[in-house]
């Protein structure tokens, strides 16, 4: 019989980990499986909580503690403590699992032969509501997830999954040991930023993985009302710029002040546009000066690799 983990690390959710760790045991599973929390060192009374869960009935609850700040340091310690696992399924402390997911979970693993799977993510916005501005494209960005309705084998990372919701077979890890989160990537405590998730992807697919989107792998994504301001987004993309300057661009000719002319060419760019639409009062003005931002990080971020 195949063995699953279900695993969520968790800063500072205490308040959320009843009802988390409630729907998950409500979870059918065509095998037996246990849950793994990853408390990162939370200040609040996590660990109190997390007791008290463990000694409820249902599926094994079980807790360690990831001293390491950040979610990569909390995921790799995941994906260690279930080395010896078949199956190692993922969900955030800020997610609920909606019905099927674990099933489906097993099912792209143990009967299709998936290395990696993930599924639907989809955004609460209560209690505070969804803001007129935020359209779809930038709700995206809060982790939102739909490839659509049909199942499919993932080629490229144009239609990725996120490690809030995914299923890993764990012989894929034991054959590669190297493959853990990337450090460079990692998000400490509240912070902004990421792309850990990502950077796994591609690992993924360079090590030729089978990765298959599954719709009824589905949950539930509550998001914090302090993301729900434009500032949240500008900040995000000016991080992911400045990463992916720092950690994935090739190098080019820099011969004004160690920029390539092209990336300052695309922020003036990005950034007039942003002004024109926000003087027409047209829509779309966050969504542009997202772009913009994005620009200025990667001018940063290959300032900061050049002078490393």
């Amino acid at each position: 019989m195949l063995t699953l983990t279900v695993a969520f690390c968790t800063f500072k959710r205490a308040d959320r980990l009843d009802r988390l760790v409630a729907a998950l045991r409500a979870q059918r599973c065509p095998v037996p499986f246990d849950i793994l929390a990853v408390n990162n060192n939370s200040p609040d009374d996590t660990l109190d909580v997390l007791t008290r869960l463990q000694n409820q009935p249902g599926a094994p609850l079980r807790i360690v503690t990831e001293t390491a700040p950040g979610i990569v340091p909390a995921r790799n310690r995941a994906l260690g403590e279930a080395l010896d696992r078949d199956i190692l399924v993922f969900i955030d402390d800020d997610e609920l699992p909606q019905a099927g997911l674990l099933e489906a979970a097993y099912d792209a693993i143990a009967n299709e032969g998936a290395q990696c799977a993930g599924g639907r993510i989809e955004i609460d916005f209560s209690p505070c509501g969804r803001p007129a501005w935020l359209d779809d494209e930038v709700a995206g960005f809060l982790g939102r997830l739909d490839h659509g309705h049909a199942p499919f084998w993932i080629a490229d990372d144009t239609t990725p999954v996120w490690s809030g919701n995914t299923a890993y077979a764990m012989e894929f890890f034991r054959s590669h040991p190297e493959l853990r989160f990337d450090a460079r990537y990692n998000r400490a405590g509240e912070g902004i930023g990421g792309g850990e998730d990502a950077a796994m992807l591609r690992a993924l697919l360079d090590l030729g993985a089978k990765i298959r989107y599954r719709p009824d792998m589905a949950v539930w994504h509550a998001v914090d009302p302090w993301k729900l301001k434009p500032r949240y987004f500008l900040e995000l993309h000016y991080r992911a710029g400045l990463r992916q300057a720092q950690f994935r661009m090739p190098d080019f000719a820099a011969p004004f002040l160690g920029v390539p002319p092209f990336l300052l060419r695309q922020f003036f760019n990005h950034l007039f546009k942003t002004l024109g639409l926000v003087l027409a009062g047209k829509p779309g003005r966050v969504r542009q000066a997202m772009n913009a931002s994005n620009a200025l990080g990667a001018i940063v971020g290959y300032r900061r690799r050049s002078h490393s």
